[in-house]
């Protein structure tokens, strides 16, 4: 036992290290190549450099590429299942790619342009969906996760070829775009990401896989080092080569894993997030109105179009305090699927 976990804590350390120094290299890269943004959050408006996707990509897939190196050379016996983790390494690296054509379409403004600092053009809404779909092919080709699937307060259902082929796509698909939702504020995505990963870890570690937990533990320890630098008060914007690289890496981990009913209860807040930027066709910001206190007014009265303005219309929240109020809901989502797996409802 102390060796299986060892074979966990090894990847885990080996992937956090890596995205720690790939996110110090990046952040100065970026930002001398003027892949920047200004934070409008803050009164001062500073200037951080974006598009650091790929330094927790990387990170995590050197983890993984730790394990199958020890596998490899016979430093002990694998358990998980390499094919599965090349599957993963393949998938959430494409993927970052497409997130970091967005966060690399910049238009610069002719005012700033000796600081280079842009704003946003982005992807079109209709190409997104259509790129992510890149990152579910190599779990397609793979035929990864378990064909009978639990629903929760359904029970279960054998979804056949239909799984890999249907499902696993419009599930990474949803997960990239879904999570990409909701940010806009230090640590509101890295936080309550963080939160949703560390809740798979327990699960997997308790209920799941071997292989599960070996992804959710990598994965955590490179989040924790990633959102030390984007709280309060950020040192990076992780862009959406960030946003999408975890959304699919979150969902193949619920895929390899095992552990659909249970994600699907910790993915809730990202899955109403959806439903909400739905009402307005997806031309909704979460961004609110700063105001000379510091707090934040929703831009839209007293519509709501994302969790952030609800959390706005709660006092007179400042930043910090509203991706802290997000970090607590994600929790509470956390402890719904905890108690309803002890339930017997997952």
């Amino acid at each position: 036992m102390f060796h299986t976990y060892l074979t966990i804590l090894i990847p885990s350390v080996v992937g956090a290290i890596v995205t720690l120094v790939a996110t110090m290299f990046l952040m100065k890269y970026m930002r001398y190549s003027g892949i920047t943004l200004v934070d409008h959050n803050k009164k001062s408006k500073p200037v951080l450099p974006t598009g650091l996707g790929f330094a927790i990509a990387f990170g995590f897939s050197v983890g993984l590429m730790v394990y199958i190196f020890g596998s490899s050379f016979g430093l002990y016996t694998p358990v998980a299942s390499l094919e599965d983790l090349f599957g993963i390494i393949t998938a959430v690296l494409l993927i970052t790619i497409v997130g970091f054509i967005d966060d690399i379409n910049i238009r610069m403004s002719n005012a700033n342009t000796e600081d280079k600092v842009g704003s946003w053009a982005g992807l079109k809404q209709w190409q997104k969906p259509i790129l992510t779909f890149m990152g579910a092919i190599p779990l397609m080709a793979i035929n990864a996760g378990i064909s009978i699937v639990r629903i929760p307060l359904v029970g279960n259902i054998a979804l056949s070829v239909y799984y890999p082929l249907v499902v696993v796509p419009l599930a990474i698909m949803f997960g990239a775009n879904a999570f990409n939702l909701l940010g806009g504020f230090d640590g509101i995505a890295t936080g309550t990401g963080t939160v949703a990963i560390f809740a798979l870890l327990i699960y997997s570690l308790i209920f799941g896989t071997y292989t599960g937990a070996l992804v959710s533990a990598i994965l955590f320890a490179s989040m924790l080092v990633f959102t030390a630098f984007n709280i309060y008060p950020a040192r990076m914007v992780p862009g959406d080569s960030f946003t999408y690289f975890f959304g699919a890496a979150i969902i193949a981990d619920m895929v390899i894993g095992n552990m659909e009913s249970f994600g699907i209860i910790v993915f809730m807040p990202w899955i109403i997030e959806f439903l909400l930027h739905a009402k307005k066709k997806f031309h909704s910001s979460d961004l609110g109105t700063l105001q000379p206190d510091g707090s934040f007014v929703s831009k839209y009265g007293k519509k709501v179009y994302s969790w952030t303005h609800l959390i706005m219309k709660i006092g007179k929240p400042n930043e910090w305090q509203i991706s802290a109020y997000m970090w607590v809901i994600e929790a509470l989502f956390v402890v719904l699927a905890f108690v309803m797996k002890s339930f017997a409802l997952l």
